[in-house]
């Protein structure tokens, strides 16, 4: 681990990030650094961030020294007895510096924003509306379990059941950083419960994921591009959404790009949350220009179908979670449905900047 330990350090660059924190602090002193409110805040949260990543390099850093200290201690004092005191503290620091190694990964363009992730049933029918109702309580749970949280902006119900569409915004610091690994087509292979000769049967949907940019982007929207519609509101709400219009679908027609909001209210927020995610995506089209933010924003744009899968979820005849990316695999597909995506995300982490080097 000693040798790990030192290799990573040299890495991580502290003193850079030292450097940078003390370059902050002094543009922070300058008598018009709240003049553009803006410049401020995104500067303030680059310093919260650099913070965090040294005051959590120097929490592992201590415990690098405890187990250390533990292990000098075993030997003078040849106390077989701290052994299992040692063990523990070593894979907990293990854990933690894997952690933090991940961390440094997500250093690219908006990873440390919250996400926006849009699932769409695809080839299968009502199999794959069940379906996309499964992935949505998957992510549910990944956020859950990571203290974020989460708030459904849109969706559309299945015609027997499940769904057919559903836009999910998960908060919290590198939501899309994580969630950009979800991007592509997630395949179910199981025994239907919607066919009546319990046959085995595969079925598609497709997720997107971009980050929730809420900055001014520049992006200048011409009304007589759009297209507004209303529609009733079709989630929770009792009376409200029985009686008013409220959700908004806007479709910008240029491009053919459309959003949709119905979480909020009012119609006027509904509309002012859609904006944002449209100017959000047109920002992504036009950053597709370069090659390198395609890959790195976006992904590819897939078939939901055969062949276009980035990940296989098999319930029967065996249970097992494949990412065909990172050829990472599990057993527990259970637990993986119940939130357990780490090992996916993380794998996925590691591939991404392997692929960049």
């Amino acid at each position: 681990m000693k040798n790990r330990w030192l290799k990573w350090g040299i890495h991580f660059d502290l003193a850079e990030k030292k450097s940078r924190i003390r370059e902050i602090n002094k543009i922070m002193e300058e008598p018009d650094f709240w003049d553009d409110a803006n410049k401020a805040q995104k500067i303030m949260k680059e310093l919260t961030k650099l913070k965090g990543t040294v005051e959590e390099y120097d929490r592992l850093k201590s415990e690098y020294e405890d187990v250390a200290t533990l292990i000098q201690m075993g030997y003078e004092e040849n106390d077989e007895s701290l052994l299992a005191e040692i063990e523990e503290s070593l894979n907990l620091f293990t854990i933690d510096l894997e952690d933090l190694k991940l961390k440094t990964l997500l250093s690219e363009d908006y990873d440390s924003y919250n996400a926006i992730l849009t699932l769409h049933a695809g080839a299968g029918g009502t199999e794959s509306c069940d379906w996309a109702s499964m992935l949505l309580r998957m992510y549910q749970r990944w956020a859950d379990k990571r203290g974020f949280s989460t708030q459904i902006l849109d969706f559309l119900d299945g015609d027997e059941a499940g769904l057919k569409s559903v836009t999910l915004q998960v908060n919290g610091e590198n939501a899309f950083g994580y969630l950009k690994s979800e991007r592509g087509v997630h395949r179910l292979v199981r025994i239907s419960p919607f066919n009546a000769a319990g046959k085995r049967q595969t079925s598609f949907v497709s997720c997107d994921v971009m980050p929730d940019i809420e900055d001014d982007m520049g992006i200048e929207i011409d009304e007589k591009d759009l297209r507004i519609d209303t529609y009733r509101s079709s989630g929770a709400g009792g009376q409200h959404v029985n009686k008013t219009s409220s959700a908004i679908r806007i479709t910008h027609l240029p491009t053919n790009t459309v959003v949709q909001c119905q979480n909020e209210r009012s119609q006027l927020q509904n509309k002012d949350k859609a904006m944002q995610m449209l100017k959000a995506r047109l920002y992504l089209m036009k950053q597709q220009e370069n090659q390198e933010k395609i890959s790195g924003i976006r992904g590819e744009v897939k078939e939901i179908g055969w062949g276009s899968q980035i990940r296989s979820y098999v319930l029967q005849p065996y249970t097992m979670v494949k990412d065909h990316r990172t050829n990472e695999e599990v057993g527990n597909a259970t637990g993986v449905l119940d939130g357990n995506l780490d090992p996916f995300v993380n794998a996925y982490l590691k591939w991404n900047a392997q692929n960049k080097l």
